[in-house]
């Protein structure tokens, strides 16, 4: 019975495999139940959420494709008469 215990191996290896994704999804979900309820602080403090998220955003790119980014945006803007 070789198969037998070789599928339960399997089996026990897939169930491990499922409920540690299960536990990180719920994680997860905690984890962004708790950014809500910052962001909702900040807001009832008078902050704008919007500008909050995208500085977060800024915060995470790379230094020198942000500083790229930023000087195609400028020339853009000086060659629409915006700057």
């Amino acid at each position: 019975m070789a198969n037998d215990a070789a599928y339960n191996i399997a089996a026990d290896e897939l169930r491990q495999f499922i409920e540690q994704f299960e536990q990180l999804e719920a994680e997860k979900k905690d984890i962004a139940e708790q950014q809500k309820e910052v962001m909702a602080e900040a807001k009832g403090r008078g902050y704008d959420t919007t500008v909050m998220r995208k500085i977060i955003a800024i915060r995470k790119r790379d230094k020198d494709d942000l500083a790229e980014e930023e000087a195609v945006l400028d020339l853009y803007k000086a060659a629409m008469g915006m700057a």
